[in-house]
């Protein structure tokens, strides 16, 4: 008897290795089931699986501190995918360093600009006269420690493991309650586990009254929105569309009653997804 070989089913993450996004991947999958792939950029992760190169995506969509992440939102309106999950990750920044760096030595503290903003307390209080150098994410940031002399990068843990660094201080974050939020991308969404939220775009007509119409129909069907955010529709100026989180399955009665309504209402109407929602 010939035994098939099944192949672990390869999940896109922004990359590179050792950022949050791996950490979110990595706390979602069960690492010995898949294949993490980095890719460079929120619109490969994308591409990759909207042509099935990849079977998921894992991508950022929202920060607690920082608000949305703008093209994350913007491809979602314009890209042929679904959202099948979510995860929540809670962000800890470090200060990390080539071993026997001291922080007195420390000259110059590099990472993304949003972790150096997240940290600005720290580096205020501890190294004032540090000169700060934006890159494009932590994991590069704790890479480029190999190049240079006292310097300190901002990253995580696993970026520090990684590269064989050391963790001069931890949890350096201005605020512990700094958490962000993770789509799974994927062809297909996932069925009804009786603890789900539903992600939706829609546009509505530029008319007095016209939001107001759409969401009194979340209202008539005692829907919960979690979320509601309008963006800028590109090409359009001055035209907006708005995203939607909202507690449920679309497939449960009350929900497709409320799409149905909605369809009736709105210059269109894209379901990116209903998922299990994340439990920290």
């Amino acid at each position: 008897m010939t035994l098939k070989i099944q192949k672990k089913p390869i999940v896109a993450y922004l990359g590179p290795k050792g950022t949050f996004c791996e950490q979110a991947a990595k706390k979602y999958f069960s690492s010995d089931r898949v294949t993490l792939v980095p890719y460079p950029s929120i619109g490969a992760v994308f591409d990759v699986v909207e042509n099935g190169q990849t079977e998921f995506g894992v991508v950022p969509v929202e920060n607690s501190l920082d608000g949305s992440v703008r093209l994350t939102l913007d491809l979602l309106f314009k890209k042929k995918m679904m959202v099948s999950g979510e995860i929540e990750h809670r962000i800890i920044h470090n200060l990390i360093v080539k071993s026997g760096t001291r922080l007195n030595e420390i000259k110059v503290v590099i990472s993304h600009p949003q972790a150096l903003a997240q940290c600005r307390l720290f580096l205020e209080k501890k190294l004032p006269k540090a000169q700060l150098k934006e890159v494009n994410s932590t994991a590069r940031a704790v890479e480029l420690l190999n190049q240079m002399n006292n310097a300190g990068a901002i990253g995580a843990d696993i970026a520090a493991k990684n590269k064989k660094m050391v963790i001069l201080a931890r949890h350096i974050e201005d605020d512990p309650n700094n958490f962000t939020r993770f789509f799974i991308l994927s062809n297909r969404d996932k069925p009804p586990t009786g603890s789900d939220k539903t992600s939706l775009i829609f546009s509505v007509k530029d008319a007095p009254g016209s939001l107001y119409r759409i969401l009194k129909v979340f209202a008539g069907n005692n829907i919960n929105l979690t979320k509601i955010e309008s963006r800028p529709e590109r090409g359009k100026p001055w035209k907006y569309i708005f995203y939607v989180d909202f507690e449920g399955h679309r497939n449960e009665a009350k929900n497709r009653s409320a799409l149905d309504d909605m369809e009736k209402q709105c210059i269109f109407v894209k379901v990116l997804g209903s998922y299990p929602r994340s439990n920290l």
